[in-house]
């Protein structure tokens, strides 16, 4: 299995004769204002949006750097696009919102909507709720997404209900932002690798580890730490 990375939390994979494309981000860098905070992107897209999308995976609508003004613009371009229930009301459109473990057949690959949590306990009031996926099909290994996700008990979750994941696309980069304090949004790198053994996968793609002010870790903290946890291997 190929992926394409784009900056961010953004990549493409061909999965079940599907082509698939997580938080699409592709704007310049500049200054994001998001409730009372200022996100400041720093990096340009490695690429130009891709043509020939099938479904777009988007964790969620309210955050930009997981869907910038290029993104939003790139979604009514693709067939299907799968997010929370309550993106599904602000895009409309195409955007059909799953429940958390509520399932959609795009093609012939089966996409469940799993929890993911944007913060510590208590703050979904602030973050707004996120949403990650397993994909399965015949023949294919399962993947999961894991959107902007902080709780590795929620990866608990995600394993027992899918004991069987052998890919694992993980959003980290330890986000932080002066509203909550020193406290992590997403996993850290320690966290990733930490999923990763709980997953059980053959391979981890990380991504949301570089591209934007709030990230506190980057790609060679995520590589250090899967180095420690004897996972380096794992690593696409």
């Amino acid at each position: 299995m190929i992926f394409e990375r784009f900056g961010g939390p953004t990549v493409r994979f061909e999965y079940g004769g599907q082509t698939f494309l997580t938080d699409p981000t592709f704007d310049a860098p500049g200054e994001y204002p998001v409730g009372g905070l200022v996100l400041v992107k720093t990096a340009p897209p490695l690429a130009p949006p891709p043509d020939g999308v099938d479904v777009v995976l988007l964790s969620h609508d309210q955050h930009p750097d997981n869907l910038d003004h290029s993104g939003r613009d790139l979604l009514s371009s693709v067939p299907l696009v799968l997010s929370t229930p309550t993106a599904a009301e602000r895009l409309g459109g195409n955007v059909r919102g799953l429940a958390p473990w509520d399932s959609h057949l795009a093609g012939g690959v089966t996409v469940t909507a799993v929890p993911a949590q944007h913060g510590p306990d208590g703050t979904e009031h602030l973050t707004g709720p996120v949403t990650g996926f397993v994909l399965t099909a015949p023949g294919e290994p399962s993947v999961y997404v894991s959107g902007d996700n902080a709780s590795l008990r929620v990866v608990g979750e995600v394993a027992t209900r899918f004991p069987d994941i052998a890919v694992a696309v993980l959003f980290g980069g330890a986000a932080r932002a002066p509203l909550l304090g020193d406290v992590n949004l997403t996993l850290d790198a320690a966290g990733m690798a930490e999923a990763a053994r709980v997953l059980g996968v053959h391979e981890v793609v990380p991504v949301h580890v570089s591209g934007w002010a709030h990230f506190t870790e980057g790609p060679s903290d995520v590589e250090s730490a899967f180095a420690a946890a004897g996972l380096a291997a794992t690593l696409v």
